[in-house]
């Protein structure tokens, strides 16, 4: 019972087989009897036909995007720290809880395979505020100069100008045209057919035949869904209905999929938020606890809790210091797939197939399939061109 729960919690793999209802091009899905019959009839009930009218193209999409879990991130967030702030004992139960929440939000929706603006709303609002609290509440203090405040300012701005380009799109796999799609099944064809040819000749041996054609016919993959043919690493995101080229997961922090256009981009935000974060906890743990020893100040600091700004610009460094752990975990991980050439994707189902090799206690898996050495595979990354953008990824992926 207990690994049967856990595989309804547990997030779709990128190319499960779908069930009647998810697929968008059938209208009459909400006739499944499946538990996502509600949203296929919510599905069912959009498509209307488009209000005629003259609109702005991004007050259009920020409309369409706009839903209702970004309340709890606006308005609760704010309450539960000052609330946190009023007592230790409640700093702890309400600090342990919201990951709990997040996470539970977490399953929840990559569950119903949907989109939310829950996570980037949560990221953005606390960067903000954060901020604002240590420009009203640490900056007045005297206790931080005008260097380190221009050094947490240009962070954060470097943070959002790195996550807006990072937005601009994964590199989306876009149709090509009949003619270059019989060229490239020619040429895949004549190169397949030389190669089986050569290996009979040297072996005869039907095995090798069979390792010979294995990895060419593997390299290029028809999308079920999208009914185009996608290159090698190449996959399809069920959250965002789209194949992304080299897709490497769908980053729930940014709504959006990292793929091989905004792979780079996504790596840099990562370390320069890490950063910036890391140093702004500092900075606000000196201005709080001057006598302790920055390791120890955030589980010993007397006094804190005399003052309510005080007490609340601690309780907001424990809450970017649980966020920015968080994503120093991710940013490990990618640091880790990256050396062995290995996407989070690809990882995912070299574990369901049992292809894979666990290596440093499990933070990465090994494939043994792309990898060429660790510093060719970062020459690899570096180097990698940038995938297309689809022309449908502008506004509205902003959002």
């Amino acid at each position: 019972q207990a690994i049967m729960k856990w595989e309804k919690l547990k997030p779709p793999e990128p190319d499960d087989p779908m069930c009647c209802c998810e697929c968008d091009i059938c209208q009459y899905g909400c006739c499944c009897d499946c538990e996502d019959l509600d949203e296929a009839f919510n599905r069912w009930l959009k498509e209307r036909p488009p209000k005629s009218g003259c609109q702005a193209p991004l007050l259009g999409a920020l409309i369409d995007n706009l839903e209702i879990s970004m309340i709890p991130a606006l308005v609760l967030l704010p309450l539960l720290l000052r609330v946190a702030a009023l007592h230790y004992l409640l700093g702890v139960i309400i600090l342990t809880a919201l990951p709990g929440l997040v996470l539970w939000y977490y399953y929840a929706t990559h569950r119903k395979r949907r989109r939310t603006l829950f996570f980037l709303t949560l990221s953005l609002y606390s960067l903000f505020y954060m901020y604002y609290l240590f420009i009203t509440e640490i900056w007045p203090h005297g206790d931080v100069s005008q260097l380190q405040l221009c050094a947490v300012t240009t962070g954060m701005i470097l943070t959002i100008v790195l996550l807006i380009h990072t937005k601009r799109g994964p590199g989306l796999v876009t149709a090509s045209p009949p003619e270059a799609q019989s060229q490239e099944a020619n040429k895949d064809s004549i190169h397949l057919n030389g190669s089986i040819q050569s290996a009979a000749s040297s072996s005869g041996t039907a095995a090798e035949l069979h390792k010979t054609k294995g990895p060419q016919t593997a390299k290029w993959s028809r999308c079920p869904v999208c009914k185009i043919t996608r290159p090698p690493r190449a996959g399809h995101c069920r959250t965002c209905g789209s194949c992304v080229q080299r897709l490497d997961h769908h980053c729930i922090w940014i709504n959006s999929c990292v793929g091989q256009a905004n792979h780079r981009s996504f790596l840099l935000t990562l370390c320069v938020f890490v950063l910036t974060s890391f140093y702004g906890i500092s900075l606000v743990l000196r201005s709080l606890c001057p006598r302790q020893y920055l390791m120890t100040a955030l589980l010993y600091c007397p006094g804190v809790y005399s003052q309510s700004s005080m007490a609340l610009c601690f309780t907001c460094a424990w809450y970017s210091s649980i966020v920015t752990g968080g994503l120093l975990y991710l940013l490990v991980a990618q640091l880790l797939n990256i050396s062995f050439n290995v996407t989070e994707r690809e990882a995912q189902l070299a574990l369901r197939n049992k292809t894979g090799q666990s290596r440093l206690w499990g933070l990465v898996v090994d494939t043994g399939e792309h990898s060429r050495g660790f510093c060719q595979n970062w020459v690899e990354f570096l180097t990698m061109a940038d995938a297309s953008v689809s022309p449908r990824s502008g506004l509205t992926d902003l959002v």
